[in-house]
């Protein structure tokens, strides 16, 4: 089991486009043995400490191997509305981890 946490930074203005993204990817997950165990949208006030941007979005998604979640990147019906996600995301972090 893999876990990944996802720290999304959106484009200014590019919400809407960003959750069109997101009604379509996120069902997607469970095809690859995944799930999105925790969608967090924080608020300014929801913050303790901040060095830096705070993220549109935290996911918090597990897979059962690394190779679901690269089989999830390549799935065909994800790469077709893949461009959504590109005009949307200025960047998103990424941190891999296990459970211990």
């Amino acid at each position: 089991m893999i876990y990944l946490t996802l720290l999304i930074f959106i484009t200014e203005g590019k919400e809407a486009i960003f959750h069109e993204f997101e009604a379509m990817a996120i069902p997607l997950i469970k095809d690859y043995n995944g799930q999105l165990l925790y969608r967090i949208r924080p608020t300014p006030e929801t913050y303790i400490s901040c060095e830096g941007e705070q993220p549109y979005e935290i996911h918090f998604v597990s897979f059962d191997t690394e190779q679901d979640f690269i089989n999830f990147g390549n799935d065909k019906r994800r790469q077709e509305f893949l461009h959504l996600k590109e005009a949307s995301i200025q960047t998103t972090l990424v941190v891999k981890g296990q459970k211990i």
